[in-house]
């Protein structure tokens, strides 16, 4: 039976994200004909056609190119991890680990989680980006990340959620705000002042969703893209905003002040956790990742410390 060779397929996978044959042999210091054979000895095998051919303008992936591409990505990223564990006798893991994870809570959780993997496993290569929930989903689904810190939004069938911890919504307002002076609030009161929404894909779908589960329509004043940006909309009283993430300081960047409500009202809180594709095969590292992500001696303090500022705002 024939099978192809981790050589053609990165040639395959050089090719897929060049979109060209040419760039590919330039980039891999092979001849043109080395790239075009490889892809057509991996379509007779599979009985796939992975690009469409274009005069003098490239290549394009076929739909079936596509799925195969991402999944030899990650095959190739296997492969690299596995070949640095053999060598190392399974002393020391190593090879890269991309992650990914939701900007809101990632400056408050991953970094000490980050140093702690790191510590335990120096041979690793970490990259680490931050995007919202679509894009982080699209980022596995591709091959492009092993494992997403994110929350269970819209998550799909083919993702493996693992919940570690739950953020239930709450109110920010700033320190002079008229409703400073509460330490809880309900949403028909909120509703009665402009809002400042976290303008992110299904992140404002959830925050809205919280008011029209109660029949309310909150009057969007203001969208930020950014945390810290809507964090100083609010401070500077441009309206109440909804966070899940509990806050680590009282001000915004400017020093404007903020506090933080309780919502009377039943919302859904979201759990935040490690994903990764379902049936995925994860090298060492990312099992390594998975396992002291679930340890709560790796992350409980940090979010016991976070809950004790909450309590204490």
């Amino acid at each position: 039976m024939r099978q192809f060779t981790l050589k053609q397929l990165r040639y395959f996978v050089v090719a897929g994200e060049l979109l060209s044959v040419t760039q590919a042999a330039r980039k891999l210091h092979v001849s043109q004909p080395s790239i075009s054979a490889a892809i057509q000895q991996i379509e007779d095998i599979s009985g796939l056609q992975l690009f469409v051919r274009h005069h003098a303008q490239g290549l394009s992936l076929t739909p079936s190119g596509k799925q195969l591409l991402s999944r030899t990505r990650q095959l190739l990223r296997d492969a690299e991890g596995l070949e640095k564990y053999a060598l190392s006798l399974g002393e020391e893991i190593g090879g890269e680990l991309r992650l990914v994870a939701f900007p809101t809570f990632a400056p408050v959780f991953l970094p000490q989680l980050l140093r702690r993997f790191a510590d335990r496993h120096p041979s690793v290569s970490l990259y680490c980006d931050e995007m919202n929930q679509v894009d982080i989903v699209r980022g596995l689904g591709q091959g492009d990340y092993e494992l997403a810190f994110t929350y269970d939004l819209e998550v799909p069938e083919d993702i493996d959620f693992t919940p570690l911890y739950r953020f239930p919504p709450y109110a920010v307002v700033a320190a002079d705000h008229p409703l400073s002076e509460r330490d809880s609030v309900s949403l028909e009161e909120l509703v009665a002042y402009p809002m400042v929404l976290l303008d992110w894909p299904l992140s404002r779908e959830y925050f809205l969703s919280i008011f029209t589960h109660h029949g309310l329509s909150p009057i969007v004043a203001h969208r930020a893209k950014s945390m810290d940006m809507m964090r100083g909309l609010v401070a500077n009283g441009f309206g109440f905003s909804l966070f899940n993430t509990p806050l680590t300081a009282l001000e915004s960047l400017d020093g404007g002040g903020l506090k933080p409500l309780q919502l009377i009202d039943e919302a859904r809180p979201l759990s935040m956790g490690i994903a990764c594709l379902r049936g995925l095969r994860l090298s060492p590292a990312a099992e390594a990742m998975h396992r002291l992500a679930r340890d709560p001696e790796a992350h409980g303090k940090v979010f016991a410390q976070l809950d004790e500022g909450l309590a204490a705002s």
